[in-house]
Parts: structure tokens; C-alpha cells; sequence
């Protein structure tokens, strides 16, 4: 078969106005409906949050964002399904704090780390350690000499085993020389009704839902956990400021997506993110759901991510907590 120069010339222009799919889909991206997976069920800060930034992707990028809930297993439900999706950059997971956790609490996972890729950091939720104004004591001092008086210690409500409030309140018994127990509860409610009837101690909780218990002067807040005081309440002083320079923590929420999705993408997703969360009426909205705007890159993000694993699995084996 003789080849000429006129077959090379138009097989070279075909290439060059039909580029492999691969390439095209990566360029058109977004080109049909992204799925945005929320870990938790409809209603609390992630799902809430995530809807704002999804209606935002939406409309600078003219495609439809979708929120699908997938509650359950302690995130783990959301993260396996990402994990385990197509890396086209249409299944976006909106992951959470204990995905730093989950190996350490619960052993070996269904998926692994090497399967999701970090896209952007988004938010944090300050966490408030709060009682109730009828306790008998009315600081953070006055909290610990109680619990060392006792014979059992300190309860502690929290949303669950080797959740963020209860991964801190481990934190504050250890440096504190305290006995400390973890109730569990299903949601803020529930702590809160057994704070306010004395049957536990203390709690560590996002503000927004308790606000109204505190404006009503029915709880006090004796400090935040965050590593700076939160503007959400400046008037709360950090733990490390009243002598816990460890007890340091906070719900997160960032972007991952499955780990062969491609850097285009990857790239491009992330700019969109950072670019929402720097628009102020996005952050007025998250402020107003107790979160504050915390962005970072994939490489940041991933650097955090790795940073709190490490700080958490050593606490997590130290303590000899496991998951429920």
C-alpha cells in the first residue's frame, strides 16, 4: 500500500480536528449533571453547606450540581461509593472529619486511601465546649477539679464513638488527668435535653444549634476547641489559652474525588471551590450555619488530611477507642 503525502496531510488534519475522546471529555468537563455525595443525611451543616457551594458550581460552570445523601457507617458509606466510582469528575465526594478516622477506629476499610484524590478544602466547624448554667461549677478549672472529685469523673455527651466532639473531649480528659466518660447521642437534641436535666456533664458542640439555649442564658460556653478563638463567638477563649495547648479540634468538610480523576479536572474544580468560597455571600451563609470558610488547595488539603490521620490514630491506639 503506496501512502502519499496527500493521505498523510489529511489524516494529520482529522487528528487535529478530532482529538482522542479521552482529551475532549476532559476539556468539556462539566458536560452533563456532577453528583456531589454528602456523608450525612439532609439538614445538618454538611448537607447544608454543600447545597450552598453546589448551587454556586452550578452556576459559574452552567451545569447542574445534584447533593445526594448517603448517611451511614460513619461516613464510610459515602467515601466507598466515591471511592470506588468512575474518576470521569461526575461523582464528587464532600468528605468529612472522620474520614481522618475511620482506619484507626474500624481496621481494615473497603476502600483505600490511595483511591480518593484530595480536590479542595472548604469549611470548618468550630467546636464549643458548653454546659449547662445550672451545673455546679462555672469554668473550665472548676470543670476538671469537679471531675477529679468524683469517683467515675466526667460524662461527656457527644454525636458518637470517635466522633470529632468526642475524639476532643478524650483529648481534654487525657491532658486534664481526668476520668472521663463518652455518652453517645443520636444528634444535638438529645445531648442537649440530658445536659439541661444534669445527667451529663459537658458537651462539645457546633453553635448554631445551641446559640438559643446560650442567649437564653440556659448553657455557658467555657471555651472553644479551635486552635484560634472562632469570630462565630469571639468571646470564647481556646482551650490551649486556658492551659490545653493539644486540645485542638473541628469538623471539616472538603472535596475529594476518585483518585484516577484526571489533574484537568482536578485543576479545574478546584479553582471553581475557592473561588465560592471567596464570594461573601457564601461565606455570610456559612457563617450563619456556625462554619467558617477555611479553603485550600488539593496539596494543602491533602497535608491537613494526612496530618490529622496521624494525630488522631495515635490518640485513637493510645486510648483504645474503637469504633461502633
Amino acid at each position: 500500500m503506496i501512502i502519499t503525502r496527500r493521505t498523510l496531510l489529511g489524516a494529520l488534519a482529522a487528528c487535529l480536528a478530532n482529538p482522542p475522546f479521552s482529551a475532549r471529555a476532559e476539556d468539556a468537563w462539566p458536560s452533563r449533571l456532577v453528583r456531589l455525595i454528602s456523608p450525612y443525611g439532609p439538614g445538618g451543616s454538611n448537607d447544608i453547606s454543600l447545597r450552598l457551594l453546589a448551587e454556586e458550581l452550578g452556576r459559574s460552570l452552567r451545569q447542574q450540581f445534584i447533593v445526594e445523601n448517603k448517611p451511614g457507617a460513619g461516613t464510610r458509606i459515602a467515601n466507598v461509593l466515591v471511592a470506588h466510582a468512575p474518576g470521569d469528575g461526575y461523582t464528587i465526594l464532600y468528605v468529612a472529619a472522620p474520614y481522618a478516622t475511620a482506619e484507626a477506629l474500624f481496621g481494615k476499610l473497603t476502600y483505600e486511601r490511595k483511591d480518593l484524590q484530595p480536590v479542595a478544602m472548604a469549611v470548618i466547624a468550630p467546636l464549643f465546649l458548653i454546659i449547662s448554667a445550672d451545673a455546679s461549677f462555672k469554668t473550665l478549672p472548676e470543670m476538671i477539679a469537679y471531675g477529679k472529685s468524683k469517683p467515675d469523673g466526667l460524662t461527656f455527651a457527644s454525636p458518637g464513638a470517635g466522633s470529632q466532639p468526642h475524639l476532643a473531649g478524650e483529648l481534654l480528659f487525657r491532658d486534664a488527668g481526668v476520668k472521663g466518660l463518652n455518652i453517645p447521642f443520636r444528634g444535638d437534641a438529645a445531648s442537649y435535653t440530658e445536659l439541661l436535666a444534669g445527667r451529663v456533664d459537658a458537651t462539645l458542640t457546633a453553635l448554631p444549634t445551641a446559640l438559643p439555649y446560650i442567649q437564653s442564658g440556659k448553657f455557658i460556653v467555657l471555651g472553644v476547641a479551635s486552635p484560634e478563638r472562632s469570630a462565630l463567638y469571639p468571646q470564647a477563649p481556646t482551650l490551649r489559652e486556658q492551659g490545653f495547648p493539644n486540645v485542638a479540634a473541628a469538623g471539616w468538610y472538603g472535596f475529594m474525588a476518585p483518585s484516577t480523576t484526571p489533574r484537568t479536572i482536578v485543576n479545574k474544580l478546584q479553582a471553581e471551590v475557592l473561588r465560592a468560597l471567596a464570594e461573601p455571600a457564601i461565606k455570610d451563609k456559612l457563617t450563619a450555619q456556625g462554619l467558617e470558610v477555611r479553603p485550600g488547595t488539593a496539596t494543602e488539603f491533602g497535608q491537613f488530611i494526612d496530618n490529622e490521620t496521624r494525630k488522631w490514630t495515635k490518640l485513637i491506639r493510645d486510648a483504645g477507642l474503637k469504633g461502633e
